[in-house]
C-alpha cells in the first residue's frame, strides 16, 4: 500500500469549514461564535504541527488562523467547540460579481486582439502526462515534482508506488498555489491527497479572498469526494481534479501567455507540463508494451518484482478497456498499461476520465486523439490528415502483430 502522509491539515480545514459553511464575514453579533470555531482550528492545527513543518497547506492555514483571529478580535483562550454557523445571504462580498474588469482575462487583456490560444496538460494514472504542446509521456517521477511554475500559479504532485517493490507509482497529493494578483485574489493554497479532495482552499474559503475581484477565483464542488473543478477567470484558466479509485487526476486549461508568463524560461527549473520529463525519468512505451503483449503482464525491473493483485493478461487488460476507450490511442494504450503493471481496474477508469477532461479543455478538437506512431509525421501528434481510418485501423493492426512478433 502507498505511503500516506501524516500530516492532517486537510482534516483540519474540512472541519473549519464545516462549522462556518465557508463563511469568514460574519456579523458582529456572531463574532463570538466565529472565534470559536476560529480557536477549534488553531488547537487542530497544533496537534498536527510536527508532521506538518514542511506542507505548504499547514503554514498557510496558520498565517491566515491568525490573520482571521485579529480581524474578528478574537481571543486565543476560550471555548473551542465548533458551531453550525449560518451561511450568508446572496450579495455578500464573498458572491460579488462586479469584479473588476482586470479579474477576467478575456476581457482585459484581449480587448483589442484576437481571442487567446488556450492549451491543455493533464496528469493521471502510473502516471502519463500530457504536456502543453501536445506530447505524451509515460514517466517514473517518484516523490514530489512541479507541474506548473510560472508568475501566476505552482502546481506541485507527489507520486507515491502503487505496489511495494514497484516502480510502478501514481500521483497521492496535489498542492497548487494561486499568488496574489493586483485587486483580484489574495494567495491561495489548493491541496488533495489520497481519500481527501476537499471543495475548499486550506484556509476554508471557496474563493479568492477579501479582494474586489474574489469570485474571479472560485471551487465548485462537481462530485463529492470524487471531482472538484477551480475556476480562475482572472488567468483563462480552469483546473480539474479528480480522485478515481485511491489516486488523483489532473488537468488544466490554460492561455498560452499564461504557460510562458516566466521570469527566466532559459534557466527555469523543470516543469513538468512545458518541458515534459526528464529522459531519466521517462519509460519506454513501446518497449514496455511488447513486454505486455508476449508475457502477459509488465514487469519493469524483470521478475524479481511483485505480481499484481489482479493478474490480467494482454487480452483481457485490452478488453477491459476497450469498455471505455473505443479508440485505440494512446490513452486507450495507456490504460492497457496500467492494468498490466497495477492489477487494479481504476486505472482504466482514469484513462477515461482523463480523456473526458481532454474533450472538455482542449481547445482543439481536432488534436483529442493522440497516435504513438505518428510523432514524427504530423505536428501535435495526431494521425495525417491524408490517412483514411481504414488504413489507418491496418497500420496499428499491423504494428501489434510486429510487437508479438519481438
Amino acid at each position: 500500500p502507498a505511503v500516506t502522509s501524516p500530516c492532517k491539515i486537510l482534516k483540519c480545514n474540512s472541519e473549519f469549514l464545516a462549522a462556518t459553511s465557508g463563511s469568514h464575514h460574519l456579523g458582529t453579533e456572531e463574532a463570538p461564535e466565529f472565534c470559536t470555531a476560529l480557536r477549534a482550528y488553531a488547537h487542530c492545527t497544533r496537534r498536527t504541527a510536527r508532521t506538518c513543518r514542511g506542507d505548504l497547506a499547514y503554514h498557510s492555514a496558520v498565517h491566515g488562523i491568525e490573520d482571521l483571529m485579529v480581524q474578528h478580535n478574537c481571543s486565543k483562550d476560550g471555548p473551542t467547540s465548533q458551531p453550525r454557523l449560518r451561511t450568508l445571504p446572496p450579495g455578500d462580498s464573498q458572491e460579488r460579481s462586479d469584479s473588476p474588469e482586470i479579474c477576467h482575462y478575456e476581457k482585459s487583456f484581449h480587448k483589442h486582439s484576437a481571442a487567446p490560444n488556450y492549451t491543455h496538460c493533464g496528469l493521471f494514472g502510473d502516471p502519463h502526462l500530457r504536456t502543453f504542446t501536445d506530447t505524451f509521456q509515460t514517466c517514473k517521477v517518484q516523490g514530489a515534482w512541479p507541474l506548473i511554475d510560472n508568475n501566476y500559479l505552482n502546481v506541485q504532485v507527489t507520486n507515491t508506488p502503487v505496489l511495494p517493490g514497484s516502480t510502478a507509482t501514481a500521483t497521492s497529493k496535489l498542492t497548487i498555489i494561486f499568488k496574489s494578483f493586483q485587486e483580484c485574489v489574495d494567495q491561495k493554497v489548493y491541496q488533495a491527497e489520497m481519500d481527501e479532495l476537499p471543495a475548499a482552499f486550506a484556509d476554508g474559503s471557496k474563493n479568492g479572498g477579501d479582494k474586489h475581484g474574489a469570485n474571479s477565483l472560485k471551487i465548485t464542488e462537481k462530485v463529492s469526494g470524487q471531482h472538484i473543478e477551480i475556476q480562475a477567470k482572472y488567468i483563462g484558466t480552469t483546473i480539474v481534479v479528480r480522485q478515481v479509485g485511491r489516486y488523483l487526476t489532473f488537468a488544466v486549461r490554460m492561455p498560452e501567455e499564461v504557460v510562458n508568463a516566466v521570469e527566466d524560461r532559459d534557466s527555469q527549473g523543470l516543469y513538468l507540463c512545458l518541458r515534459g520529463c526528464p529522459l531519466n525519468q521517462q519509460i519506454d512505451f513501446q518497449t514496455i508494451r511488447s513486454a505486455q503483449a508476449t508475457e502477459g503482464r509488465a514487469r519493469r525491473k524483470g521478475p524479481s518484482l511483485p505480481a499484481p493483485p489482479e493478474a490480467f493478461t494482454y487480452e483481457t487488460a485490452t478488453a477491459k478497456c476497450r469498455e471505455k476507450l473505443p479508440v485505440e490511442d494512446l490513452y486507450f494504450q495507456s490504460c492497457v498499461f496500467d492494468l498490466l503493471t497495477t492489477g487494479d481496474v481504476n486505472f482504466m477508469l482514469a484513462a477515461y476520465y482523463a480523456f473526458e477532461d481532454v474533450k472538455m479543455l482542449h481547445s482543439n478538437k481536432d488534436k483529442l486523439h493522440l497516435y504513438e506512431r505518428t510523432r514524427d509525421l504530423a505536428p501535435g501528434n495526431t494521425a495525417p490528415s491524408g490517412t483514411t481510418p481504414a488504413l489507418w485501423v491496418a497500420l496499428l493492426c499491423l504494428s501489434q502483430c510486429w510487437l508479438g512478433l519481438l
